[in-house]
């Protein structure tokens, strides 16, 4: 892999384990985000898509409030929009981010980077939409952070593509990392909040989405994914990697893997299955 590799081969015993370390927490996290990602995916398209369907488009209020109001079309029309981009985001993410797949299957890698990044500005622009339309059920707060969050997911994903235009392709991948960082951000965002409700009963949440918890998580379900993802850049920016560096890399990133094996196992097994099963009839 190119993105998800750690570069060189040869050096000291421990520059070699500090590697080998690296390279599979690396694809130990990437193999969880991604099987996990792609279960809360098709839960997104299950749950939502099947609301659409059946015409009770009030389910979808059942996870975020006044995500669906009558008589708003415009508003309806962005929020499906960015469930349904979402969705694609989840499922094509890590796959752009495999070396193998790019260098096997160029023209597949650059067909489904542009359907990537056309979903990320599509996911982007309709959560903006929305928030001009009807803004945020967590008031000031809440719309800056979501509203910045949609603002980055656009940015990372014409810079992804303007760079690989250019032929600058070490700026790509870069790119490519921060918008794949970005795009989990939905999925954590529930995660964090379920794990919150079981370890502490949920202190700070409110139902209007304005406690002090809510406005925490209004930045936190992406902002130190983008920390996470500027230290992966730079402990793979070559042999010139820092052992600091690298180690560092293994010690964030491993919890985090572990982190969410656990979570998705629970998600699995309370929400998103039960959730997917209650639509299939509905698809």
């Amino acid at each position: 892999m190119t993105v998800l590799t750690v570069p060189g081969a040869t050096g000291s015993r421990p520059a070699l384990l500090r590697r080998f370390l690296l390279r599979w927490t690396v694809r130990t996290l990437v193999a969880v985000t991604w099987g996990s990602a792609a279960i809360f995916a098709v839960y997104i398209l299950a749950h939502y898509g099947g609301a659409a369907l059946t015409g009770t488009l009030g389910d979808w209020n059942r996870t975020l409030p006044r995500l669906y109001e009558p008589g708003s079309l415009a508003a309806t029309l962005g929020v499906g929009l960015h469930f349904a981009a979402g969705a694609i985001l989840l499922l094509l993410g890590p796959v752009q981010l495999l070396g193998g797949v790019r260098r096997r299957f160029p023209a597949f890698h650059r067909w489904s980077g542009r359907v990537y990044a056309a979903a990320a500005v599509t996911a982007g622009a309709g959560g903006l939409g929305y928030i001009a339309l009807k803004r945020t059920v967590g008031g000031l707060v809440m719309n800056l952070g979501f509203g910045l969050y949609g603002a980055l997911t656009v940015l990372a994903a014409v810079q992804a593509v303007r760079h690989a235009r250019a032929g600058r392709f070490e700026r790509h991948r870069a790119w490519a990392v921060r918008l794949f960082a970005l795009a989990i951000g939905s999925w954590l965002y529930r995660m964090y909040y379920g794990f919150w409700s079981v370890l502490a009963g949920g202190a700070g949440h409110t139902s209007g989405f304005d406690g002090p918890f809510d406005m925490v998580m209004a930045f936190f379900f992406y902002v130190p994914n983008l920390l996470a993802a500027e230290l992966f850049i730079r402990a793979h920016a070559g042999r010139k990697a820092s052992p600091a560096m690298q180690a560092a890399a293994v010690l964030v990133l491993a919890p985090a893997a572990g982190f969410l094996l656990i979570g998705t196992y629970y998600f699995t097994r309370l929400y998103w299955g039960p959730g997917i099963l209650a639509k299939l009839p509905a698809l």
